[in-house]
């Protein structure tokens, strides 16, 4: 029988293989964890008991709650299935009675069911994945230089560029929601932050496989001697709570003190003053700008992009509940990482983590995470289907590791309960 630490072993091997040979067909094995079968069984009896109540009588909510778990059901049905019948076909393979030709069309039988079986044990771990919670939200990249004075600035831009083409070709609804940069003399603007806004439901579920320190190894524009230098840059990426805009729904979020969204007007600090910098007539004449700080974590917002104070404060708002709601998931997330730690071996990578690196003397763009390398730098920068293909091997390293996570919780689950 599988171990939870056995099997994790097992499943992160699979990613490995499957990145390094460059592979466009997922083959992560057939086995699985005994904790994810158990609770697999678990949904599918919860299921069929719902849909005995609803035969009996319809009601919504309990539509609705078969209707989440409907998916892993089917899978495991279709799992039990195709494994039921492998000792069969392999029996009927082995039993000297059976004619020549029967045997040939098992043999092919059992290639075709064992073929099946890998591809419906990924449907069925998939389906047992919760939903993130941000999942089918907007939201929003933050982008902040870190080592690297301006050059680090300067790649914050190419990285901004770089995801706005990429919602661009996607089809998103992008804009800047801020912008504040320095002018750097003969070279492009040097960034200090910049705040994406993707408008699209869903948009979090896509883009948050981009957070951590993205770093570069290249030769600057200032670089006199030729020598590699290396930057980095720190990108956020937030759940979006757009204005209101007479949501009920949001509205009852943002009022409910147990949700992430909700934060206490109480426990923040306005300040209004002139903004600072060039720009037009309204700088250092009006007091426009607006800095949030929350006073219980220290997060501190300001805006100044608009003239109106008005916008300034709704702008900084929308930022500040964007970074709360991410940081009590974050919180949440790191505890469930330290049972995964202790059960499995494994931590989670944090946003402060190296998760990137761009290579421009060797074109190579390396993803930590999964480890896929591509060489196609400027395609990936210019947002196209490399960017797409490193995304992807992301998103597959972070199934594993909600995975792992299940598997831990369930592990801790069973040893509470047995002892």
């Amino acid at each position: 029988m599988l171990t939870a630490r056995s099997w994790a072993c097992l499943q992160r091997c699979q990613l490995w293989r499957t990145l390094r040979c460059q592979s466009t067909v997922s083959s992560p094995a057939s086995t699985i964890s005994p904790a994810l079968l158990g609770r697999a069984r678990a949904i599918a009896a919860e299921h069929a008991e719902l849909s005995k109540q609803l035969n009996t009588e319809y009601d919504t909510r309990i539509a609705k709650k078969a209707g989440t778990i409907f998916a892993t059901a089917t899978a495991l049905n279709d799992w039990e299935s195709a494994t039921k019948s492998l000792p069969e076909l392999q029996q009927l393979i082995r039993d000297p009675s059976t004619d020549s030709e029967l045997r040939s069309l098992a043999a092919e039988e059992l290639q075709t069911t064992s073929e099946k079986l890998s591809s419906l044990s990924i449907d069925l771990q998939n389906s047992l994945i919760p939903e993130h919670p941000f999942a089918q939200m907007q939201c929003l990249i933050e982008l902040r230089p870190g080592a690297g004075g301006d050059e680090a600035g300067i790649f914050a831009g190419n990285l901004l560029q770089m995801y706005q083409s990429y919602c661009r070709r996607h089809g998103l609804r992008v804009n800047i929601l801020k912008f504040d940069a320095t002018k750097t003399l003969g070279l492009e603007p040097s960034i200090q932050e910049a705040v994406l806004e993707i408008e699209n439901p869903g948009a979090y579920d896509m883009l948050r496989c981009e957070a951590g320190v993205h770093r570069v190894q290249r030769v600057p524009a200032t670089e006199m001697k030729g020598r590699t230098h290396t930057s980095a840059v720190s990108v956020l990426v937030l759940p979006n709570f757009p204005n209101q805009g007479g949501d009920e729904l949001e509205e009852s979020k943002f009022e409910d003190p147990s949700n992430d969204y909700y934060v206490d007007p109480t426990d923040v600090k306005t300040d209004v003053m002139r903004a600072r910098g060039a720009g037009g007539q309204h700088v250092n004449t009006t007091d426009s700008a607006v800095r949030l700080t929350h006073l219980p974590t220290n997060t501190v917002v300001a805006m100044q992009d608009s003239r109106s104070q008005q916008k300034n404060r709704a702008k900084a708002w929308q930022i500040l509940r964007a970074k709360l709601a991410q940081a009590r998931r974050d919180a949440r997330e790191e505890e469930l990482a330290q049972i995964r730690l202790s059960v499995v071996g494994v931590a989670r990578m944090g946003r402060g983590d190296k998760v990137r690196t761009y290579n421009w003397s060797h074109q190579r763009v390396t993803d930590h995470r999964s480890g896929i390398t591509v060489h196609h730098l400027d395609e990936v920068l210019e947002g196209g289907e490399s960017l797409d293909k490193v995304m992807a091997s992301v998103k597959e390293w972070l199934k594993i590791q909600d995975l792992e996570l299940l598997v831990a919780r369930e592990e801790a689950a069973r040893t509470k309960a047995d002892g």
